[in-house]
């Protein structure tokens, strides 16, 4: 395999966005078909409910990159979801301020050059807003919906972020993959970023891990309801770090919380998911992102209170 020397560069966090808070948050947006209903919000609730979200104390907004979820059978029929560049571009011109995500952007969907260059003109749409998530996808219906080749998902993977980025990071990439190439590709025009889009990465196999350590500004782990998980997956990140002579503390740490469809009815759940996040600060998470569908009212008022309660913790 012949590269022009991005191989072997260590990210380092410098693109991650600078924060004077000890801890950021993050939203998942809800973009997929209700399965009772069969509807999906429109664009028009999306960028209401992205404004509700930056007043309600979150500092980004992320989107998940499907086609489909479900698997067709009766009891997980098929339901629908927006495509989720198209998404990320109305929302960065739509919704101020907030960082605008994927979590995660699938590479065995879509040409890595073709990532690279999406993701950068959705930077220039956003001002230099924008957080590209990739990972190397999980979910077979969809490959098979849409024709799409399942098999060396890691290797897929691995070739796809070999020329994602250093396209990010200097416009530039020369790399003779088994399932993808660059031949001296060039991203121009650039965005408005000189180090570039951050990369963000969500997975905790080892060899996932290796390249995280070699390629991202920051590593994802999700969905939790606790922290038990978490101090083998921070060991083995260290590890994965160490590898490649890479300071751990260099990789920005994301985690996603899951809360499920109870929560916002009880007196205590913002006390209670304001506690869970500082435990995850605590461990070294600087941004922690929310989830819980159906996205109503009363949750986002409960997330909204937990992020005043930690923000309040944190000054006092």
């Amino acid at each position: 395999m012949a590269d022009n020397g991005a191989t072997a560069t260590i990210a380092d966090g410098r693109a991650w966005p600078a924060s004077d808070k000890a801890v950021t948050f993050g939203l998942m947006m809800p973009l997929f078909e209700d399965p009772e209903t069969r509807t999906a919000p429109s664009f028009e609730e999306m960028a209401a409910l992205g404004l509700e979200a930056r007043s309600s104390g979150f500092d980004a907004l992320w989107i998940a990159d499907h086609f489909v979820m479900g698997n067709g059978s009766e009891e997980q029929p098929f339901l629908g979801v927006w495509e989720s560049f198209t998404l990320m571009a109305g929302l960065a011109a739509r919704v101020p301020d907030l960082q605008i995500g994927s979590m995660v952007v699938c590479t065995g969907f879509r040409n890595p050059g073709v990532v690279a260059k999406m993701a950068e003109m959705i930077d220039e749409i956003s001002g230099g807003r924008f957080i590209l998530g990739l990972g190397a996808g999980w979910h077979k219906p969809e490959y098979d919906l849409f024709g799409l080749p399942f098999d060396h998902r890691y290797s897929r993977f691995e070739d796809a972020i070999r020329i994602i980025h250093p396209l990010l990071r200097t416009g530039k990439a020369d790399y003779q993959g088994e399932f993808y190439q660059a031949n001296d590709a060039l991203n121009v025009p650039r965005g408005p970023r000189e180090t570039g889009v951050p990369i963000i990465v969500g997975s905790n196999g080892e060899r996932m891990l290796g390249l995280i350590a070699q390629h991202a500004d920051a590593w994802n782990t999700a969905w939790h309801r606790d922290t038990s998980k978490v101090g083998p997956q921070l060991a083995a990140l260290e590890a994965a770090c160490a590898e490649v002579g890479r300071d751990p503390a260099s990789v920005v740490k994301t985690g996603g919380l899951y809360f499920d469809d109870s929560f916002g009815s009880g007196p205590d759940d913002a006390a209670n998911a304001a506690r869970l996040i500082g435990e995850f600060r605590d461990l070294g998470f600087s941004h922690l992102i929310l989830q819980s569908f159906p996205l109503t009212p009363v949750k986002l008022e409960a997330f909204a209170a937990a992020i005043e309660m930690v923000h309040a913790g944190d000054a006092g």
